[in-house]
């Protein structure tokens, strides 16, 4: 059993509005990564603290119960919130959000007794396109955060990780867009080009 968890949080500030609620070809953008996830859902639900401008999506809307804690207490929130111990987390703002990806990463979390499987580019670790065991992640990161440690993977070493490998991820995601977020309206353009071509 899987909880899928969309995080819309984050300020936007370089994109002007909230892009999650930025239409993306046609409908609000959290929406398609949403639609794209549900597949693989026993269970779907959001994090926000604006809950008043999600109702339209008709699932449950936690809000962060550590506030103040940045991308940390977000994760901490949808880990905490979400009911089966395979937690899926994915942004809003990734509109390639790979739902085989993660259903592969799924099983590789059950088979292989890991705490967390997550992908590692060059941008570093992908903390909101990863999947991770509930009940051994909330008191690690519940931890860091105590002791004011808010980087998301400050609580790594505390768990245990398996990263992805560039084959595993090619398999599923063949053309390398899972992990792409968008942040400006440049990126917003080039992502709604990339997904008429592809979907």
């Amino acid at each position: 059993m899987l909880s899928v968890v969309i995080q819309a949080g984050g300020q936007s500030s370089r994109m002007g509005q909230d892009k999650a609620l930025k239409l993306f070809l046609g409908r609000p953008l959290i929406q398609r990564v949403i639609e794209r996830m549900q597949p693989i859902a026993d269970e779907a639900l959001v994090t926000t603290n604006r809950p008043e401008a999600y109702g339209f999506l008709n699932l449950p809307l936690f809000t962060d119960l550590r506030p103040g804690r940045g991308a940390l207490g977000g994760l901490y929130t949808a880990l905490f919130s979400a009911k089966h111990s395979s937690v899926a987390v994915a942004a809003c703002d990734m509109p390639f959000a790979n739902a085989e990806l993660f259903k592969a990463a799924s099983e590789i979390l059950d088979k292989e007794k890991a705490d967390i499987v997550i992908a590692r580019t060059d941008e570093g670790y992908e903390p909101l396109h990863a999947v991770y065991r509930r009940e051994t992640c909330i008191p690690a990161i519940e931890a860091a955060i105590d002791s004011e440690k808010w980087r998301m993977d400050a609580w790594f070493p505390q768990v245990r990780i398996r990263l992805l490998t560039p084959e595993e991820i090619k398999r599923y995601d063949p053309n390398g867009s899972a992990f792409l977020n968008i942040n400006t309206p440049e990126d917003f353009a080039k992502a709604e080009e990339q997904a008429r071509l592809t979907g």
